[in-house]
This record gives structure tokens, C-alpha cells and sequence, in this order.
């Protein structure tokens, strides 16, 4: 049965009323309002959730604000995740500077959730970085749902819906601008022309091929075995003859490590390089797209690109796959 009691001031006047709940097996439940009507409310509520064994305690999501919660994540969750963190942690930093953040948990619904997503296309955000934005946010509340005694928490942001992606990038290599690249490549560095040839035939994703060493490299089956990828499960590269030709030549370091360059000095490299060549508007990652191209050129089925470039779904694996029609067409006969 519940209790309601008023709240008085030092004069004897009322000025709230507190609602006490207490039913066997469950936690004492306590709110205190400004109408004695909204107290019994809230304590009818409750006892019939509590009866119905539908009830989950909202003390922790109800005194708890978004900024908060956000800072808990940086600390135990960001550690826990692959990288450094530094863009998740640029994201938390985002949220925690919005409106939205001085609100309690159990208070955010998709209206606020909404109106952050206009914030972030006023600002000039695109579509996928609003997007990841707002993975974290989902995956806070869900971690917050099951791990932080805040079981009663709705996520907000499967309420709302996300600004839809634009159509994938189709850059491929034409004409002879894979002559002049690696032309280019091997005048500012050769290891760079290999990097971008290994590239080419592999599919690798350019932090995969940075990342590699010795240990994970098979010359005699021509496979690189990748223990640690970006979508979280371990694959082997199959290499092809050029790939396996290029890895041959390399010389041998002393700390194991394939290649000598950093992601950092890559970049660097990249831009000279295509300045060289007087190529514009190629990104070191439309290489996995032509590779991945190339391979179903060659024949390959959907399976077994899928295999070499590690894509979990035909449909991401479709966004990475530009084949040219004239190529097609060759084969239609």
C-alpha cells in the first residue's frame, strides 16, 4: 500500500507531497511531487506495475542526465573498444556540449533525439558522420540498459528516423591512371608503389596493410592471415601472383614489421603522389572498390569476393563493387 505524505516549509505550509511505495520483493519506492493528485498517480502506477511483475526500477535512469551517462561511457565502455578511442571520445565531447545532455535518462525520447539530428545538418554534419554520432548515443543507452541497473530505459534512438546515406562512392581507376599513379608512387617512394600495387590486388583495407607483419604473411600457401579486422572476425587474403611477387621483394626488418610506413605518413605520401600524377578526386580507399570490382571481373561469385574482402553483407559488399559496363559487355558476347 502506498504512503502519501506532505512536504511542508518551515512555516507549516505544504509545498509537495512525497509518495512512498513499499510491496514485498521489490525495493522501497519514493518520488516526491508538487500536487498531491500526481504523487497518487505515480503510486498507483507503480504498485500495478509491481503487481503485474511488469515494474523495473527507474531510480537509476530518473537521477542520472545524458551527460553524465556519457562520461561513465568514455571511461568503462571507449577503453573496452578497438583504436584509440580519440573519435568516439570527439563525439562524446559533441553530445555532452548539446541541449539534450542536461536531461535525465528516463527523460530523452525520439522527440529529443530529433531535434539533436537537426542540430548536427544545421552544422554542416554529413549524413553517415550524423550517423555515427548516433551509434554511440544507441549503444550508450543499451549498455546504461543492461549493465547500468537501468532496465527500464527505452532507447531512444531506434524511435527516430536516421538521415539516409548517399549512394556509395563509384571512383575507379581510368584511362591510365593506374600507369601514373604507381609511376608517381615509385618516384616519391617505392615503397609506396608497392603498398599501392599490393592494394590493388588484395582489397586490404589500408590500415590491414599498414598492420601487417611477417608472422601473418604465408609465401608458400600465398596467404596474409589478418588475426584482428575492422569488422571484428579474422580472415585470410588469399595473394595473387603480383601480390605475392611484390611481398618477395621486400626486404626483411628488424621489428618484423612488412612496411616501414606510418598511417600518418601514408597520407602524406598519397597527396604528393596524386598531385604527381595530376590525378584528382581518388581516395586511397577507392582501391579496395576497384579491387573488389576487379574480382568479380574475374569471376568470382558473391561468396567468394566476400571472403577475400571480409564485407559481412551482400549489400555492403554491393556498395564496394563498381563493374563497368563495357566490361560486361565483353562477356555478354
Amino acid at each position: 500500500m502506498a504512503t502519501i505524505n506532505s512536504r511542508e516549509d518551515q512555516d507549516g505550509i505544504t509545498i509537495g507531497w512525497q509518495a512512498i511505495v513499499r510491496r514485498k520483493g521489490h525495493p522501497s519506492q519514493t518520488k516526491t511531487f508538487r500536487a498531491k493528485k500526481d504523487a497518487e498517480a505515480w503510486a498507483r502506477s507503480i504498485e500495478s506495475e509491481m503487481v503485474r511483475g511488469v515494474w523495473r526500477d527507474r531510480s537509476e535512469a530518473e537521477s542520472a542526465t545524458l551527460k553524465e551517462c556519457l562520461e561513465r561511457y568514455a571511461e568503462e565502455i571507449i577503453p573496452t573498444k578497438k583504436g584509440d578511442g580519440r573519435r568516439e571520445l570527439g563525439f562524446i565531447r559533441q553530445w555532452q556540449t548539446r541541449p539534450i545532455s542536461c536531461r535525465f535518462m528516463a527523460a530523452i525520447d525520439g522527440q529529443d533525439v530529433s531535434a539533436s539530428i537537426k542540430e548536427m545538418k544545421a552544422e554542416g554534419k554529413a549524413a553517415n558522420t550524423i550517423r555515427l554520432h548516433l551509434a554511440l548515443l544507441s549503444h550508450l543507452f543499451e549498455v546504461a540498459r543492461k549493465e547500468w541497473r537501468m532496465a527500464s530505459l527505452t532507447n531512444p534512438v531506434e524511435l527516430v528516423r536516421k538521415p539516409k546515406l548517399p549512394q556509395g562512392r563509384d571512383r575507379r581507376l581510368v584511362a591510365d591512371e593506374e600507369t601514373r599513379l604507381l609511376s608517381a608512387c615509385q618516384s616519391v617512394n617505392p615503397e609506396l608503389a608497392a603498398i599501392v600495387g599490393f592494394a590493388i590486388e588484395t582489397a586490404m583495407r589500408q590500415g590491414e596493410i599498414i598492420g601487417m607483419t611477417w608472422t601473418m604473411v604465408d609465401l608458400r600457401r600465398r596467404v596474409v592471415h589478418l588475426p584482428d579486422t575492422k569488422n571484428g572476425q579474422a580472415r585470410d587474403v588469399p595473394l595473387s601472383t603480383a601480390a605475392e611477387r611484390i611481398l618477395a621483394a621486400l626486404p626483411r626488418r628488424m621489428d618484423g614489421k612488412v612496411w616501414t610506413y606510418t598511417q600518418e605518413g601514408m597520407r602524406a605520401s598519397w597527396r604528393r603522389a596524386l598531385m604527381q600524377a595530376a590525378i584528382t578526386g581518388l581516395h586511397f580507399h577507392d582501391l579496395r572498390h576497384e579491387a573488389t570490382s576487379r574480382l568479380f571481373e574475374k569471376g568470382f561469385n558473391p561468396m567468394e569476393v566476400s571472403a577475400i574482402t571480409g564485407h559481412k553483407t551482400l549489400q555492403m559488399l554491393k556498395r564496394y563493387t563498381h563493374l563497368r559496363a563495357e566490361d560486361l559487355a565483353k562477356r555478354m558476347g
